[in-house]
């Protein structure tokens, strides 16, 4: 049982351009904050179900990013406020923490960690790097998304987001009719700012070391054994060009990430690697 002052708080923290963002405190430990994907929030998504996995370990901090759930969302946007906002969750969360992120999320991670010292170790988890042939670029599926969202068909960009990273036409289907369409909807107009994050490193090419050799901390960069190659591909080339990185395939594991799987090892992680 959790002690009485460890249990779950919720607080606005204001970003550098005066945007409140919503932070949930919860658990017991050294600060670990969680930074979401596409499409999540503290109410939807692997946040949730991973924070209370580790808040026997850790204090952890998630939050949601800017335009979802009970976060502002001040205009016009750009990649580094999201920057600002896991700074204002750092500071709340003492000015130093351990930062895990997936998917678009694990790219706006590393990036914080470019400028952001307090960050003392670093989890990613299939960062969406397509960094060779294995699959097709995605700026037509980028351009679609941000044409349906500027047009106000949120149904149609979160249909080509989704059939973007993969997922069946039948699947899609039966998900329209089912209330969790209506809460994708919601949240669809910040896939553009998704993309603002990671569209750039999904044309195929391969990664510059150079570009993160400021990130010291101790990194390490998982994906799902179960995930198509290119996802595995961009993984491992990401583990390569960051300075203090390890690399790690989780068996049976996809891009549906499942808390009992990740706990484990991101527990051993973040105690154990110095």
């Amino acid at each position: 049982m959790l002690a009485e002052d460890a249990r779950p708080t919720t607080q606005a923290v204001l970003s550098r351009d005066g945007t409140p963002i919503a932070c949930e405190r919860r658990g017991q430990g050294h600060p670990l904050i969680l930074v979401d994907g596409a499409l999540c929030s503290r109410t939807m998504g692997p946040s949730g179900p991973l924070a209370k996995a580790l808040e026997g370990n850790f204090t952890v901090f998630r939050y949601d990013r800017r335009g979802r759930g009970d976060s502002g969302d001040t205009a016009p946007y750009a990649a580094e406020r999201e920057v600002d906002d896991i700074e204002a969750v750092l500071q709340a969360a003492g000015g130093e923490a351990f930062v895990w992120g997936m998917s678009s999320g694990a790219m706006l991670a590393l990036t914080a960690a470019t400028r952001l010292p307090g960050i003392s170790k670093l989890a990613l988890y299939e960062a969406p790097l397509i960094v060779d042939d294995s699959r097709e670029t995605t700026q037509g599926d980028w351009a679609t998304i941000r044409a349906a969202i500027a047009e106000g068909r949120r149904g149609d960009a979160v249909t080509a987001f989704l059939r973007s990273v993969g997922m069946p036409g039948l699947l899609i289907a039966f998900m329209r009719l089912t209330p969790i369409w209506r809460k994708l909807k919601a949240v669809a107009h910040t896939l553009p700012y998704d993309g603002a994050i990671v569209a750039g490193d999904q044309l195929g090419k391969t990664l510059d070391p150079a570009r993160w050799a400021s990130v010291r901390v101790p990194t390490l960069v998982t994906d799902g054994g179960k995930s198509p190659l290119w996802m595995q591909h961009g993984n491992k080339a990401l583990a390569e060009a960051l300075p203090n990185a390890r690399y790690r395939t989780l068996a049976g594991q996809n891009h549906m990430l499942k808390p009992a799987a990740h706990a484990p090892v991101l527990t051993a992680f973040f105690e154990g690697w110095e």
